[in-house]
């Protein structure tokens, strides 16, 4: 008779836990996303133009001056090294104002079949609850 009463009692209390939980509403804040693009040009000789491309979720685009990777000389370290600070700057003021980092992909896109120019593109893709 004890063991039915601990059955039972476990029984009542597992569906009563189930009942209850039926009837507490599960609240989702939700999240708000941001993308942020960096586009920069592999065209020789400094010829093509670099931006970092912020869309926050009111729809407003924010476009900061990067620069080239190629300048006369060849590649130009001094400029992806810039480049690196300025979008790592700003990703830490997006982290400090509550965002936070999701995913990142990037590719190359080469207008022609030689691959000696085109454009290298970052996106990163930003979070924050509601």
């Amino acid at each position: 008779m004890k063991k039915v009463l601990i059955a039972l009692t476990i029984t009542t209390s597992i569906l009563a836990g189930f009942a209850l939980s039926s009837f507490t509403k599960k609240t989702n804040a939700g999240y708000e996303y941001m993308q942020i693009t960096a586009v920069e040009s592999v065209v020789p000789m400094g010829l093509g133009r670099s931006r970092l491309i912020a869309s926050t979720p009111a729809g407003a685009l924010e476009e900061i001056k990067l620069e080239n990777f190629f300048s006369a000389a060849g590649i130009n370290f001094g400029n992806i090294r810039f480049n690196d600070k300025t979008v790592t700057d700003r990703i830490e003021q997006l982290t400090n104002d509550g965002w936070e980092l999701q995913q990142v992909n990037s590719g190359v896109y080469s207008g022609n079949d030689n691959n000696s120019s085109g454009i290298f593109i970052t996106r990163y893709i930003l979070r924050r609850a509601k």
